[in-house]
């Protein structure tokens, strides 16, 4: 999948793509983000980047970040490590 569906004001990103980011299997990502084990954020571009999103996940020290367009298609994509502090996990 190289494309994001957006759902209203959110978007849905197929598991695969976390699965793959996160080294988990892809049946288990769902569960992971309703216990809180993965979790997200997204933002809005403006100015020179209005029409664009960047969707990061956070788990477990590590952050998979996405960068799409209206259209929902990935123009970056960027996995990297973070400080517990900052993985926002409970």
């Amino acid at each position: 999948m190289t494309r994001i569906d957006r759902d209203g004001d959110g978007f849905v990103v197929d598991a695969t793509i976390l699965s793959v980011a996160f080294g988990r299997p892809a049946t288990e990502i769902r569960v992971s983000m309703q216990d809180g084990s993965i979790t997200s954020r997204c933002e809005t571009g403006s100015g020179a980047d209005a029409g664009r999103w960047r969707l990061t996940f956070y788990h477990k020290g590590r952050a998979l970040r996405l960068t799409v367009n209206a259209e929902g298609e990935i123009l970056k994509r960027a996995i990297f490590d973070v400080p517990a502090s900052l993985s926002f996990l409970p």
